[in-house]
């Protein structure tokens, strides 16, 4: 058993998967083609809070990874050779969402993309997020 410490009880919280990762640039997300059912592969930027993996659409809700992760949310992730099967989710919530571009934001101090349009405060709060959790 833990010693008390100053009067407060010692608490062994278990350590993530994601957490030897939180530094990496990039993953690869495995998605399911909505359409043709065949896996497809994205080199992406990623952001970690908890047990749980963030995505951020910069090319908005039409990318391809995206779409295929809305229509069928069992995806895979690698990164630095270790390979997890989650369950993707859009972000909806605001809070989260401004947390989660607050992290990534700091992780990924960037310009922006001009030619697409894409501002980097556009980019940390208001393109689209996919969370990835739930792993097997």
């Amino acid at each position: 058993m833990d010693p008390i410490v100053g009067g407060i009880h010692r608490v062994r919280v278990p350590m993530s998967w994601l957490s030897p990762y939180v530094d990496v640039d990039c993953c690869y997300l495995t998605t399911t083609g909505r359409r043709s059912g065949r896996a497809h592969e994205v080199e992406i930027w990623f952001g970690v809070v908890g047990d749980t993996l963030y995505l951020i659409s910069g090319n908005g809700p039409g990318a391809h990874w995206f779409l295929n992760a809305s229509a069928n949310p069992q995806v895979t992730i690698r990164v630095e050779g270790e390979t997890k099967q989650g369950v993707a989710r859009v972000v909806t919530d605001p809070t989260e969402r401004r947390q989660v571009g607050e992290l990534m934001g700091a992780k990924y101090p960037w310009e922006g993309d001009p030619s697409i349009g894409l501002t980097f405060e556009k980019w940390c709060f208001e393109v689209p997020l996919l969370a990835v959790s739930d792993w097997a």
